[in-house]
Formats: C-alpha cells, structure tokens, sequence
C-alpha cells in the first residue's frame, strides 16, 4: 500500500512535469546571430530557428539542423537563445500524428543526423537547415504539409542585412528561385496551434 501512495504522490506528478510537451511538438525561438538577424528581416518575424521536441527516457530534447544535424537538451536549447524566449505549436488536427507518425517522423530526423548544416539554404537534402529538418520530417514521415515552400525572391530580401549576407554566401550569383522554407512559415502555419 505504502509503494502505491508513493506511485501515486511522487512518480505521475513527476512524470507528467516531464511530459510537459509531446513528441512532434515545433519549437521556434530567436537566436544571437548575423544569420538569424538577417533571417529575421527576410521574414518580417521574431523567430529564426526551431526543432522538433522529442522525449528519451522522460528527458525533453530538440533534434534540429545547426552544424551538424543533432539534438540538445531543451533546457539547453532554450537558454540558447534570445532572453530564454521561444514558443511551442502542436499541430490542432491531433489524430493527423498518430503513434506510428511520431516513430517515423523521429526516425526521419535521426536519419539527417551528423549532415552538415545548409547556410546556403539549398533544397537539396545534401545539407539541412532548420525549418527545412521540420518541414521534411512532417512531409516525408507522415506526408503532413505544414506550409508552402516559396522562392527566395518572395521573401524581404531588399533590407540591408539580408543583402549583406547573401553577398557572402552567393556572390553575384544569388539563386533567386530557389525554393525555401522559413521558421516563419511554420510558426503561422494553419495547421499548428500554440501550446506555450
């Protein structure tokens, strides 16, 4: 009897603190670089980085595209960046992740582990970036389109940081019609709700 009150007073509580999100769940936060300054501007938005919050052995982890491919520890993740502030979207449709999707869309992003960060932000699945590990991952494991890719000329690209940075990435041979994703897209993106 003793064992069972200790169960229930001491271990759910602590179980469900540390299950305080659910596998699949984005995460999006600010981050103190010249890249996510300028990833800002393109975007109009707060946000320039995110990940997919996994659990192993009820610690909270983000698997997400920085150099290389990995994971961190949430809390980690969140001290990271900018004041501590970050958001976390769930998608609204929960019965659309089913168990089965959640294995595969962890897979998925295990399977980009150790690729070299994409800071070129090519399409290609040579190299990763941030919202392109989340984007992939929903599309290619549960065949869930969390929003429309769109070429790099529709972004804000005149303003004055973005111009210095694709001048270093690309020279004059800036790939305006390249297809991409932004943590800005996702963060807005219909399908998703915010949980925190």
């Amino acid at each position: 009897m003793k064992q069972l009150v200790y169960f229930l007073l001491f271990i759910l509580p602590l179980t469900s603190c540390a299950q305080q999100y659910r596998d699949g769940d984005i995460i999006f936060q600010s981050s103190p670089s010249r890249q996510s300054a300028a990833i800002e501007e393109a975007t109009r938005s707060p946000y320039s980085h995110c990940g997919i919050i996994f659990y192993e052995n009820n610690v909270a982890y983000v698997y997400e595209a920085v150099q290389p491919v990995g994971k961190r520890r949430l809390d980690e993740w969140i001290e990271s960046g900018v004041n501590g502030d970050f958001i976390v979207k769930r998608l609204k449709d929960t019965l659309l992740l089913t168990e089965s999707g959640r294995k595969a869309l962890k897979s998925y992003a295990i399977k980009q582990f150790g690729k070299n960060y994409d800071g070129k932000f090519n399409w290609s699945d040579k190299e990763m970036y941030c919202s392109e590990l989340v984007y992939k991952g929903y599309w290619n494991a549960c065949q869930i389109k969390l929003a429309n890719p769109k070429a790099l000329r529709e972004f804000n690209i005149d303003g004055p940081i973005v111009r210095k940075i694709m001048k270093e990435r690309y020279g004059n041979d800036i790939p305006y019609d390249e297809p991409m994703i932004s943590p800005d897209q996702l963060v807005n993106s219909n399908l998703l709700r915010t949980v925190n």
